[in-house]
């Protein structure tokens, strides 16, 4: 990609549209089981995984461990769609800009960098939904806070406004800047 055969990055869009969504359905059920690990008071409910694993199976069901799945699925696959279009664009302004196809590692970094922040926008928010979706351990949904997705946006925008609903973008961002910091300090040693 980056060759200027895509102009319009359609190849890169749709690749990343199924990577996101091949990546979501692979490892939901680790997210939930780490999500309810990390959200217990220390060994209340589960002693490790596996007895969360057990547990949540037993109890609830295997639906259970893709709870909170149809948000980032909504918003997973565009946001991998645009990481993939935001890296080719980049390659691609560089490559048009340098005059040469040949990228260093610093090009890379940069081409990362402008990918994350393309992803980054639908990504952040969806997080929040998924998580708050999965902490609910009850197979009833009448005994959880939330119903659904949009009773999780509806609900948290009663509570906290709409800047609790895009803390999480923050989070993300700050991230990738790291990230990239890491990775020029590794260059330079």
């Amino acid at each position: 990609m980056g060759n200027g055969e895509d102009p319009a990055g359609v190849r890169a869009f749709v690749a990343g549209g199924v990577s996101g969504m091949t990546f979501l359905v692979a490892g939901q059920p680790f997210d939930t089981i780490k999500v309810r690990m990390q959200s217990q008071a220390k060994g209340t409910l589960y002693k490790s995984s596996t007895d969360c694993l057990y547990k949540t199976v037993s109890k609830e069901g295997v639906r259970a461990l893709f709870k909170g799945m149809s948000t980032p699925l909504a918003a997973c696959i565009p946001s991998y769609a645009l990481w993939f279009l935001g890296h080719d664009h980049a390659i691609t302004l560089q490559q048009n800009l340098l005059g040469r196809q040949e990228m260093s590692l610093w090009n890379h970094g940069v081409a990362g960098l402008t990918a994350g922040v393309y992803m980054v926008t639908i990504l952040g928010p969806g997080e929040r939904v998924k998580c708050l979706l999965q902490m609910q351990t009850d197979r009833n949904k009448r005994a959880g806070k939330y119903n659904g997705p949009l009773d999780v946006i509806r609900k948290t925008y009663r509570e906290g406004g709409i800047r609790q609903l895009v803390e999480e973008l923050l989070s993300p961002v700050s991230e990738i800047f790291l990230d990239l910091a890491y990775s020029l300090l590794c260059m330079r040693l």
